[in-house]
């Protein structure tokens, strides 16, 4: 199996079972949310079905393109979220994390998320 295929595949299997975790638990993604954002908890499960959609969607190879595109946008909508996470101390306190990690693991990963699903998007 090439290596590509293959992180195709983890990414895949780890966008869905992150995306059923916004349905198992909802609160842990509930305190993550900028307050100011509306809809907290509808939010939380759109993003979740996308997760689901999009991370069985790039596996298979005929929707990988779309799939790849949807986890990049989903990843850009949901960043809100990443910076509230990084500058506050009552979500980081509320989930565990440290500032460090909210704020300079965590964000970047993001963009190493975003190149690894536009990398999967080309064939």
């Amino acid at each position: 199996m090439k290596f590509k295929t293959l992180l195709i595949y983890l990414m895949g299997i780890g966008y869905v079972w992150v995306g059923f975790q916004h349905f198992i638990d909802t609160s842990f993604f509930l305190k993550i949310m900028p307050p100011s954002f509306p809809f907290h908890k509808e939010s939380v499960y759109i993003s979740g079905v996308l997760e689901i959609l999009f991370g069985s969607g790039i596996i298979i190879k005929k929707t990988r393109f779309f799939a790849s595109w949807g986890i990049i946008l989903l990843l850009i909508a949901v960043y809100p979220a990443n910076i509230y996470l990084a500058y506050s101390e009552n979500a980081q306190q509320a989930i565990g994390v440290s500032s460090f990690f909210a704020s300079w693991v965590r964000l970047p990963i993001q963009f190493a998320l975003i190149s690894l699903a536009y990398f999967s998007s080309k064939n």
